[in-house]
Formats: C-alpha cells, structure tokens, sequence
C-alpha cells in the first residue's frame, strides 16, 4: 500500500460503542413516540447517515410510511421530522454516556499507527452537542483523535457526502486524497470515503451491520460467527469498500 499519512476513523460502532446501539435504542424511542415500531433492521439501514437525514430516510420506507399513514391518517411532513428528530436528539443526549466504552484493539492500533507518522481523524454522525458528551469521556479512557468534526462543521450536509472528510484533510495539511484511509462501520462510511476518493475500509467486528453486542458475538458458534462475517463483508463490498478488516487492528496489516 502507498505511504499513508492519515487514518479517518468513524465513532459508534468504529471505535466506540461496540455495535452500534446508542442510536438504535434513541431512534426506536423517537419513533415510539409516534405510534410506530420500526424494527432494527430499519433503523439500522441507513446507520451513519446525518441524524435528520436518517429519520428522513426511515420514513420514506414503505412499511414506516404506510403506518405512518395508517396511524396518523396523513402523509408525514417537515414538521414530523423535526418532532421526531427533537425526541431522538434528546434521548440521545441522556444515553450517550452510557455508549463510550473503548472497542477492543482502539488504543494500540491508534498508537502504532502514531508511531509510523500517521495522524488521526475523524468524521461522526454525531452532532456538536453529542460529541461534547462523547469526547471528554473518550479521552479519559485514552482515545482522542488529532481532529474531529460533525455534520454542524459543514452546513450539516453529512455522509454520504465527502466535506467532512475534506476538514480533516485541510486541518491536517494532507497532500493527497490517496494517502488517506477512511474506517467505518457502515453503508454510508464506506460511501462517504468513496465519494472523497480514498481508500475506503469495513470493520466488521462490532459494526452496525453486524448489530450484536461483545457478548452475543463471542457467543455465537464458529459456523454462527463465519455467516456472520460473511453477510458483513458482502455488505460492505456492495457498498465499494476497498478493504474489509475483522477488526480494527487489520487496518495495522493493510498498511
């Protein structure tokens, strides 16, 4: 691989919160709301995305917008996303927390590739207001990335657009797209490091595809666990990933 100089890694289900769940659990309230259940295969789709963008996405769906319409006897509007965005935002706020555990490998990946000259980034679906949660907490445990944005730092126009990836280079003095690598957890990560033109790279280890918690992955059988992975890979490699790695610390062998 050519001389990398910058690895921009995604937050929930990347580097913390293994599997994902602090959204699922804020955008399955939200909906509740509403009189609707979606399931966690629809709230985990279009995971990574921009949060409004997200609710937006969901309502579009055909099972979400016909019980809309069932329920609400209307089409959904502007207004009821905004509603519903308000109630995940703030269930959001008051989990987070609870969701900025470490994932296994973060700390010393981060520190070898430190050591090769590699500087670290960020991008997150995360708004200002939730990073000001997850940050402090992150760096306590020992993780603290060289520079992170949310969507708030680029006129919300989140994943899969590539501006947030762009703020990383200019704030890093980066020479060239192709000595980044962008890591992450879903569709829209690998979109959004396509769409920048990096290499764009899948973990499947505690990812939002994978959407199992530490304990129910390692619990599953060998046989469990290898469909697993493979269903992850085939996702990601639909999605353009140049790389898929098991888990974080495989970005260390692709350099």
């Amino acid at each position: 691989m050519k001389q990398i100089e910058l690895v921009i890694f995604d937050w929930a289900g990347t580097t913390i919160d293994y599997g994902c769940f602090a959204p699922v659990e804020s955008f399955i309230e939200a909906f509740k709301q509403y009189d609707i259940e979606p399931s966690i295969e629809e709230v985990r789709k279009p995971m990574g995305m921009l949060k409004i963008d997200h609710i937006r996405t969901m309502l579009g769906m055909e099972r979400i917008n016909s019980l809309w319409q069932e329920k609400h006897a209307r089409p959904w509007t502007e207004d009821d996303v905004e509603k519903i965005y308000s109630v995940m935002e703030r269930k959001t706020l008051e989990i987070l927390p609870n969701f900025v555990e470490l994932k296994p490998g973060l700390l010393e990946t981060v520190e070898k590739l430190r050591e090769k000259g590699i500087k670290i980034g960020s991008t997150t679906g995360y708004t200002d207001e939730m990073m000001s949660i997850v940050l402090p907490i992150a760096s306590k445990k020992g993780y603290k990335p060289d520079f992170w944005i949310s969507p708030n730092g680029v006129n919300n126009f989140g994943r899969p657009y590539p501006y947030m990836i762009f703020r990383n280079l200019e704030k890093l003095e980066i020479s060239s797209v192709k000595n980044v690598i962008k890591v992450g957890d879903t569709i829209s990560d690998i979109k959004e490091g396509k769409n920048a033109g990096l290499i764009s790279v899948g973990v499947i280890e505690g990812s939002s595809i994978m959407g199992l918690s530490q304990e129910e992955y390692e619990a599953l059988s060998e046989d469990e666990r290898q469909r697993e992975i493979n269903r992850v890979e085939n996702s990601f490699k639909e999605a353009g990933a140049d790389y898929v790695i098991k888990d974080i610390r495989g970005i260390l062998d692709l350099i």
